[in-house]
């Protein structure tokens, strides 16, 4: 008897779990259908956020300069410093700060930016000598901010915020709870078998890139732990506008300085060439921003920056950038912060390690390429999941629609080429809308997002009239065709090209033009081997 009622028990947890399971697969599903269209689009803007600087210098396609001694051992001369100082000084006096952004390589300018009654400005001195280059210097762009933004937010506002973190972890845990074989399903491939094809490449991927995708998540809602979660911020610090400041303060990341002083007379404005010399030696590094706030007041703030250094050099996943402030109120130097990694770590480096995590800001540019192929292979997976879900539910013709099953089919499947190839060729129309838009319109940072927009949308109203099977081959015909020419394009219209980049030796210009051409080879692969038939389901 009591053999029998313990089997009994067994059984009825056996039942239980695959009921959990059940539920578990049916929520997966159907939430993996509606959240699916998006993720696709947000783990390819996720993955291309990666490269951001690479993607916005290529962007901005400022012209490089003459090589000279005095920019590659300084990066700016003392000269220049002086200049800009007095460019900043005559051009920007009422600005209440200005901006001073060094070349982090040579042929790159001094970068000054400032903002006053007329919005935000920017100037391009040259590094050596401090002349004035021509205004603008580059292009005003968006750059590959506008994939990171998409990333998190959908360009939606706070809509799009919680948009974003409500279907990641619906997505994710279901799909967890559902894949009961992992290792099984990893090591399973059977290529050439329909759906089964599908299914198992869905499994392979989710499976590879679990670890993976578990930290992007849990970090990209940890980083905004405190607008998912405000009440404990509030419970703490009260409800004020002043919450926020006054936790980073504590943090010890808020903006020192003094609290405002009425000036009573202008000031001096500091030497900036003995400052940096003091800065690199405190710092431990270069200095590669100077920050001035209140320019030629009495409670004037100077902050030197440096960069943060990579993983390989400090190992560990948090360090800091170097930092000297200097407070004209005191006269003098009011707070240092050596580079590399903090002596011992503490809780105040618990958000900063998982800001690191999430944005790939270690381990250098290998780093950044893991980050880049594994976000890549989870946006593979979610495809694979949303063209396994119309072939399996089609065949099955279960009619859970009644007479309208075929045209809420016709949708999805309309929605699965938007969302999949559709996004792609935004992605990449992206950059065409950066170099078509005339280099003196205003707003173009605006504008380059639109078109991304506006290409997405053409691709959704291309899908709705063209067979599936049509679709498909022809979105990723126009992907290839996009991407083989975007390096021929640039040459068009700014005259610099990819073995340009590579005499310069900016590998990152470069590598932007290679990974479209290598992008552009798999979309013509694909277009080949997709057969008259492909996608119909």
């Amino acid at each position: 008897m009591q053999v029998q009622a313990q089997v009994q028990v067994q059984a009825q947890v056996q039942e239980a779990g695959q009921g959990f399971r059940q539920r578990m697969a049916w929520l997966h599903i159907w939430c993996g259908l509606s959240c699916g269209w998006l993720l696709c689009a947000i783990f390819l803007a996720g993955s291309l956020s990666v490269f951001r600087d690479p993607i916005t210098r290529w962007m901005q396609a400022a012209p490089a300069l003459p090589e000279s001694g005095a920019r590659l051992r300084q990066g700016a001369s003392d000269a220049a410093l002086t200049a800009a100082l007095t460019y900043l000084g005559q051009h920007a006096g009422s600005a209440n700060a200005w901006s001073l952004t060094l070349p982090r390589q040579a042929g790159d300018a001094l970068q000054l930016s400032w903002r006053d009654g007329g919005g935000d400005a920017q100037a391009a001195l040259d590094p050596a000598d401090g002349r004035p280059l021509a205004q603008p210097w580059g292009r005003q762009t968006e750059g590959g901010r506008h994939f990171m933004t998409f990333h998190y937010m959908l360009h939606a506002g706070m809509a799009g915020f919680w948009l974003v973190g409500w279907i990641a972890m619906c997505a994710l845990v279901s799909g967890i709870v559902v894949h009961k074989r992992i290792f099984k399903d990893f090591f399973t491939f059977r290529p050439s078998k329909g759906p089964r094809s599908w299914l198992d490449a869905h499994n392979a991927g989710a499976v590879l890139t679990l670890p993976f995708l578990l930290m992007i998540v849990y970090t990209g809602l940890a980083n905004f732990y405190s607008s998912y979660l405000p009440l404990p911020l509030r419970a703490a610090y009260g409800p004020s506008p002043a919450a926020y400041p006054s936790f980073l303060s504590e943090l010890g990341r808020g903006a020192p300085g003094g609290a405002g002083i009425i000036p009573a007379a202008p000031v001096a404005l500091p030497d900036l060439a003995p400052l940096r010399q003091q800065a690199v030696a405190l710092i431990g590094g270069d200095v590669r921003r100077i920050f001035i706030l209140r320019p030629g007041r009495p409670d004037m703030v100077v902050r030197l920056m440096g960069e943060i250094p990579d993983s390989a050099d400090t190992r560990a996943i948090h360090a800091n950038a170097g930092l000297l402030v200097f407070e004209q109120a005191r006269a003098g130097i009011v707070e240092v912060v050596r580079a590399g990694a903090p002596p011992r770590f503490t809780g105040e480096h618990v958000h900063p390690v998982l800001e690191q995590l999430h944005v790939a800001s270690f381990g250098g540019w290998g780093m950044k390429w893991l980050y880049f192929l594994s976000g890549l292979i989870g946006t593979a997976m979610i495809a694979t999941g949303l063209q396994l879900f119309t072939i399996k539910r089609r065949q099955k013709s279960l009619q859970e629609f009644g007479r309208m099953t075929s045209r809420v089919y016709r949708l999805i499947e309309i929605l699965n080429i938007a969302c999949i190839t559709g996004a792609c060729v935004a992605s990449i129309g992206f950059f065409y809308g950066n170099r078509l838009i005339p280099a003196q319109a205003a707003e173009r940072a605006t504008l380059e997002i639109r078109v991304y927009f506006a290409v997405w949308l053409a691709c959704l109203l291309h899908a709705a009239l063209r067979p599936a099977a049509r679709a498909w081959r022809e979105q990723s015909l126009i992907l290839a065709a996009l991407c083989l020419g975007l390096p021929l394009l640039n040459w068009a219209s700014t005259g610099q090209h990819l073995l340009a980049y590579l005499a310069w030796r900016d590998w990152q210009r470069a590598g932007v033009e290679l990974v479209a051409l290598l992008i552009g080879a798999t979309a013509l692969l694909a277009w080949h081997r997709l057969p008259a038939g492909a996608g119909r389901v």
